[in-house]
This record gives structure tokens, sequence and C-alpha cells, in this order.
């Protein structure tokens, strides 16, 4: 693959878009860890997107209660130690995608939800599917 800023072109001349795959959700919601079964789907179908060569990278995060946050606000830079959202969903994990277009990074990400579906009864979630950019993105900018 050929890097051209932001955007790669695979062997076949294709270009290929980074996505980011943010999945959110209430922490805790059921009151307990995942079924290890949710775990060997997730793996399965991120082993088929690693082989697929569309899989960047993954992962999930800790908790609020153990992570900070650093604001500028003001004109002053201040640390809160977590838990310090008060929102219904927090981030749990992510993934990286490179992927020719935003329909292919919804059916990956649907396939991923349907394994939360299928195999956790009752969670709930969403996930927010971004572009990331590159340096060609800021070229219109003034400055």
């Amino acid at each position: 693959m050929k890097a051209e800023n932001s955007r790669i072109r695979d062997d076949e001349g294709n270009d290929q878009v980074r996505y980011l795959v943010i999945l959110k959700a209430a922490e805790n919601q059921l009151g307990g860890n995942p079924p290890p079964e949710l775990f060997a789907a997730i793996a399965k179908l991120g082993e088929e997107a690693t082989k697929a060569g569309v899989l960047l990278d993954t992962g999930g995060l800790t908790p609020v209660s153990a992570g900070a946050e650093v604001r500028l606000e003001g004109g002053k830079i201040t640390v809160t130690d977590g838990p310090f959202t008060e929102a219904k969903e927090t981030i749990t994990s992510y993934a990286m995608y490179e992927l020719r277009s935003q329909e292919e990074a919804v059916e990956w990400t649907s396939r991923f939800l349907r394994c939360h579906q299928e195999l956790w009864p009752g969670w709930e979630g969403s996930s927010e599917i971004r572009r990331v950019m590159g340096p060609e993105d800021f070229t219109n900018f003034p400055g």
C-alpha cells in the first residue's frame, strides 16, 4: 500500500480511508461482565477483519472512574480525576479501520453490534463512525 497523506491506496489502486469507530454504552448497565461467548465472537470478527487487511487497531477502555480529564476553560488548564462525567453513555472501546467507504465502516460496525445483540440480551449501546482527517483536509482553512 502507498500512503498519500491520510489516504492510502491498496495494491489495486483503490483509495483507502481510515475510520475510527467508537463504542458508547452505559458503564455496568447490566451489572456484570460480558458473556464469554461475546468475547469469542468479537475475537473471531476481529480476526476476520485483520485477515481482510482492514482492521488497524482495537481496544477496550477502562471505566471513567479510572481516568482523568484535562480541560482548558477560561484560560486555565484543570485536571479532574474520574469519574468526571455524568453522561448516560461513555466510550467503552474503539476500533480503527482502513476502508474504501463509510458504508464499509457501517457494515463492520453493524456486525460488531449484532454480536452484542445476539450474545448479550438486554445490552444497549451505540457506535459512532468518524473519518480520520489528514493534513490535506486542512488545506482550505484560513491561516
